[in-house]
C-alpha cells in the first residue's frame, strides 16, 4: 500500500479510482465493510482502491473541548488500512485552513487531482467539510454529475447493536476488552513510542518502558499481563497502567509503564503495541518502595504461570 500526502502524487496512469472515506478510527467491522466496498469496486472496473482519511480527528480543530480520546495512534491505523488490499492511503493533513473547506469543494477537488472517480464509498451516517455540509446526499448528486457511483453502507450489527468507535471506546473503558475486539475484527491492541520515564523500575529492579498514549482511549488502571511488540518481534511482559500511588506524588501523571521478561536493551524512542493477556490486580498504594518492589516480583511470577498455561 502507498501512503499519499496529496492527491496529485496518486497518478492512476488511466485507470479509474475507487475511493472510501473517513476517520477510521480503529478500523472497525463497519470502518471494514466501507473499505472492502471500494477494493471489491477496483477489482470489478480495473482501478485503484484508495482510502482517503485524516491524520488527526477533525475535532482537533474545529471542537478541541469535544475531542473523543481515540482507539489506534495513526501508525496503527495506517497499518490497519494495509491489511485490507487497499492500492493506497490518501493522508490529509487536517488543519484550520482545511476544515472550512465545504463538503462539495472536498469532493470536487478529488474529482479533479485523481482523475476518473468510479466510486465512493462511506458509511451511511457521514457527513463531511465545512459545518457539516458534505453528507451522502450530497454525494450521490455530485455523483452523478462527476458519472461515479456512490456507496453509503448501513452500519454493521452485532449483538442487535450498531458497531461503532464510540461503542469500542466504552468498551475498552470498561475493561470489556473481548467485547472490543470483537467489533474491531482483531485483538485489541495499544500502541506508542517509548518515552523518558523517571528510571524508578530500573531502581526497583524491574526496568520499564513509558508509553506516550496521550490522546488514547484506555483500559481500567491496574496491573496486566501482556504480550508487546517490538521491532517485528513478540516479548512477553507485565504492564502497569495508573498513577503510582506509593509514590505519594501531589500530581499523579497516568502512567502507562511495560516491563518485558527476559528482555534487555534500549528501547526510548521505538514504538511498542500491548496486547492484554490477563488482568493481574488493581492499582493499589504500598507503604514503602521496598513492598512495592516484593509485589512486583509476585506480579511477574504471576504473569509467567499464566504464560505457562
Amino acid at each position: 500500500m502507498t501512503l499519499l500526502r496529496q492527491a496529485a502524487d496518486l497518478k492512476p496512469a488511466g485507470r479509474p479510482v475507487c475511493l472510501a472515506i473517513g476517520m477510521f478510527d480503529g478500523v472497525h467491522l463497519g470502518h471494514q465493510q466501507v473499505v472492502r466496498q471500494a477494493v471489491a469496486d477496483a477489482e470489478q472496473h480495473e482501478g485503484a482502491a484508495v482510502v482517503v482519511t485524516f491524520d488527526r480527528h477533525p475535532a482537533e480543530v474545529v471542537a478541541p473541548d469535544r475531542v473523543p480520546a481515540l482507539i489506534y495512534s495513526l501508525p496503527q491505523k495506517l497499518r490497519a488500512l494495509e491489511t485490507l488490499g487497499l492500492d493506497a492511503t490518501l493522508l490529509l493533513h487536517f488543519d484550520h485552513a482545511f476544515s472550512q473547506k465545504t463538503g462539495e469543494a472536498f469532493i470536487r477537488a478529488l474529482a479533479h487531482d485523481l482523475g476518473r472517480l468510479q466510486s465512493i464509498c462511506v458509511g451511511g451516517n457521514f457527513t463531511f467539510g465545512f459545518q457539516r455540509s458534505g453528507n451522502v446526499e450530497l454525494l450521490r448528486n455530485l455523483g452523478r454529475e462527476l458519472g461515479c457511483t456512490v456507496h453509503g453502507l448501513a452500519a454493521v450489527s452485532l449483538d442487535g447493536q450498531r458497531v461503532s468507535s464510540t461503542r469500542i471506546r466504552d468498551a475498552i473503558r470498561s475493561g470489556r476488552l473481548d467485547a472490543a475486539q470483537q467489533m474491531l475484527g482483531r485483538e485489541y491492541a495499544l500502541a506508542g513510542p517509548v518515552i523518558a520515564g523517571d528510571r524508578l523500575g530500573r531502581t526497583l529492579g524491574f526496568p520499564t518502558a513509558n508509553l506516550d498514549t496521550a490522546g488514547r482511549v484506555l483500559p481500567p488502571g491496574g496491573v496486566y499481563a501482556i504480550h508487546a511488540r517490538v521491532d517485528g518481534a513478540s516479548h512477553r511482559g507485565v504492564l502497569n497502567l495508573g498513577h503510582r500511588p506509593t509514590l505519594n506524588h501531589p500530581a499523579p501523571q497516568l502512567r502507562v509503564e511495560a516491563h518485558l521478561l527476559d528482555f534487555a536493551g534500549d528501547l526510548y524512542g521505538h514504538e511498542i503495541e500491548v496486547t492484554f493477556v490477563a488482568k493481574l490486580r488493581d492499582e493499589q498504594k504500598f507503604p514503602s518502595l521496598a513492598a512495592l518492589q516484593q509485589q512486583i516480583a509476585l506480579d511477574v511470577a504471576s504473569a509467567r504461570r499464566i504464560f505457562a498455561g
